[in-house]
């Protein structure tokens, strides 16, 4: 393969500018070609794409072209920088009236130096806020095309449409559907900008030779290119996103070069320092589960009382860090490791961090997201027990995802959350092979109370569910109660699944059921009848009960519920097991319900639910202060994100 850097724009505006600049802080710039204009860090702004391509393993050869004015620059770039003084190729342009265009520039190379070889080619001239471009990503993604790839990205909201080449993607395909080249307002909505960074077929350079016969220079631009062979139809086209942003595209200003040099220069100072904190909480499924596998409804909440913190931090090497209670590796002695292992399993989050990070290389792949080339460090706390089905390890998961989104500059808009769920769940169950049902990532990826509709119609037609945020206000006191050492929760799940695959009308019939008693328990708590709902919690436990049989349920949970019964709680099961959740219509019985599950040997607290919508505010208070309450006061009440300062809730 083939690389090609184009440097040979005149930069006219630019250097009139710096001429005619009275401060004279500029006046060693003059005659400066744009792309050898100090960039990030001090550095020129072809050094970064120089460093970017300079892979012999994946390009046999770059040249960059330039023009006669400014040959000469180049040329002492280049012994500077290792470049070969051979590769650089002059097109004999002296003024902006008889430069070649970009697509005659390439094609110049290509003529010059018979080139039979698919080519990637790059505009050394754009200011990029990343320094890291992973182009072994966008050479693969390229591989995986049957046709040619442009790069583009989302514009910021300063920026105008009608000053970039303008496309449309399709989400699925990633075939780019229209170009437009600086179209009027109102031509399209589309915010997706293309930069002069494409990979081109051997195949199609025929087509670029085409192109020059027919155009005069002005119009032999790369956008006129794209716009005639995709809106024509003659060249399959596809899409890839870089999530950064680029500048100094095009004849640009000095006051556009100094202010985007400013912010792209304090940005990436900014993401090494500050850590990126996110917490996900634990759930509780408060009626339907565990239809949830079943194309059933369920209706679920988040509480603040448990959650999972995942911390990312930019580093040389990637590093994954064992939490020190999940992850132990050290023991005081083979009868302690017996004691720690029978106890907490063998399996801690580091598996689930590793396998989250794996996922998310392989969705932007996939997807069509270039990832900067950059390093982390991640680790992670969680107070949330194990084994009692409180969604401890899609805490985990689901933190994750977020610090990796915000350290790639990914938004709802490339991982929605209905397939930030889909995502969170295949982690789980294609990476690590745990059971597990949608419930649990749709209420921790939304957050709140959530209503969930998995019918089959629906997750055949569209791949997920239907997700509906409930009110959330003056809900009841919930409570929950789990076993200070429970059994594994999977276990519960026995063979009802196998059964329900094969038809067992009275497995079907439940299932139909716990969706029914789920519509009502929605419309119990739009009208605030808690006796109604704490009713249906009944009725939901005890239509498990008839489904998976006392012995599968387990002697722990069906006496924890017997015990609240005894106070006129309602209970269920909140999850897989080793836990249940109450509803309790008489408050004032509260404590005597708390004394009568400690007595019994199980942990018992109030529920603290969470509320993503209560407060947007930024946070700064200190993680585990005493006596904080108020949402406004809770940093992870607010956004789920910890000591950042930030609104990032995802």
């Amino acid at each position: 393969m083939i690389c090609v850097l184009l440097v040979a724009g005149h930069g006219t505006l630019l250097q009139t500018e710096i001429k005619n600049d009275d401060t004279g802080l500029y006046s060693h710039l003059i005659g400066v070609p744009k792309t050898l204009l100090p960039g990030i860090g001090g550095k020129k702004i072809l050094d970064f794409w120089w460093k970017t391509v300079n892979l012999r393993q994946l390009f046999t050869k770059v040249y960059l072209v330039t023009n006669a004015d400014k040959y000469k620059h180049f040329e002492r770039w280049a012994t500077a920088n290792d470049f070969p003084v051979e590769n650089i190729i002059n097109d004999g342009s002296t003024t902006e009236e008889d430069s070649l265009g970009a697509v005659a520039d390439l094609e110049l190379v290509i003529r010059s130096r018979k080139l039979q070889d698919d080519i990637v080619v790059i505009a050394g001239d754009m200011l990029c806020a990343d320094q890291n471009i992973d182009i072994t990503q966008v050479i693969s993604f390229f591989r995986s095309k049957p046709g040619e790839l442009i790069i583009y990205y989302e514009m910021e909201e300063s920026e105008k449409s009608t000053s970039r080449g303008i496309v449309e993607v399709c989400p699925d395909s990633h075939r780019i559907t229209r170009f437009w080249e600086k179209p009027r307002d109102g031509l399209t909505s589309s915010r997706l900008a293309t930069v002069v960074f494409y990979c081109i077929q051997k195949e199609t350079l025929p087509v670029l030779s085409d192109f020059i016969s027919q155009r005069e220079a002005p119009d032999r631009s790369f956008g006129r290119f794209w716009e005639r062979v995709i809106n024509n139809n003659l060249l399959d086209v596809f899409g890839m996103k870089l999530p950064t942003a680029f500048q100094l595209i095009g004849q640009v200003g000095l006051s556009d070069y100094t202010k985007w040099l400013t912010r792209f220069s304090t940005k990436p100072s900014n993401k090494s320092t500050r850590p990126i904190t996110f917490r996900s909480f634990a759930r509780v499924g408060l009626m339907g589960n565990p239809s949830d596998c079943f194309h059933g409804k369920t209706i679920a909440m988040t509480i603040t009382n448990f959650w999972a913190e995942v911390t990312l931090v930019k580093s040389q090497t990637l590093v994954l860090v064992p939490h020190p209670l999940n992850d132990p590796t050290e023991f005081g002695s083979l009868q302690d490791l017996f004691s720690i292992s029978r106890k907490e399993g063998y399996f801690g989050g580091l598996r689930l961090l590793q396998a989250t990070c794996k996922k998310f290389y392989q969705f932007c792949c996939k997807q069509g997201i270039a990832l900067a080339k950059q390093n982390f460090t991640l680790k992670y706390d969680t107070n949330i027990p194990r084994q009692v089905g409180l969604a401890g390890s899609s805490a985990i998961v689901s933190a994750t995802l977020k610090c990796l989104m915000k350290f790639y500059n990914l938004t709802d808009q490339d991982l929605p959350k209905p397939i930030r769920a889909n995502f969170i769940l295949n982690v789980e169950t294609d990476e690590l092979l745990i059971t597990a049902g949608l419930q649990d990532r749709v209420s921790q990826v939304y957050e709140g109370l959530v209503y969930m509709d998995f019918s089959k119609k629906l997750m055949d037609e569209q791949g997920y569910g239907k997700y509906i945020s409930l009110d959330m206000s003056d809900l009841p006191p919930f409570w929950l109660a789990y076993l200070s050492d429970p059994s594994d929760s999977g276990r519960i799940h026995n063979n009802v699944r196998q059964r329900w695959l094969s038809g067992e009308p009275s497995v079907v019939e439940a299932m139909e059921t716990f969706a029914q008693l789920t519509d009502q328990a929605r419309v119990a708590l739009m009208k605030k009848d808690w006796n109604c709902l704490a009713e249906l919690m009944d009725r939901n436990f005890e239509l498990r009960r008839s489904v998976y049989s006392d012995e599968s349920l387990g002697p722990g949970n069906l006496k924890m519920v017997a015990l609240a019964k005894k106070f006129g709680s309602a209970a269920k099961l909140p999850g897989s097991g080793g836990a249940v959740v109450g509803l309790c219509p008489h408050p004032e019985k509260l404590d005597q319900l708390r004394e009568a599950f400690q007595e019994a040997g199980c942990v018992f607290c109030v529920i603290t639910p969470f509320n993503p919508s209560v407060s947007k505010c930024h946070q700064s208070t200190v993680i585990g202060s005493p006596g904080l309450k108020s949402a406004c006061s809770r940093p992870t009440e607010a956004t789920g994100e910890i000591a950042t300062n930030v609104n990032a809730n995802m």
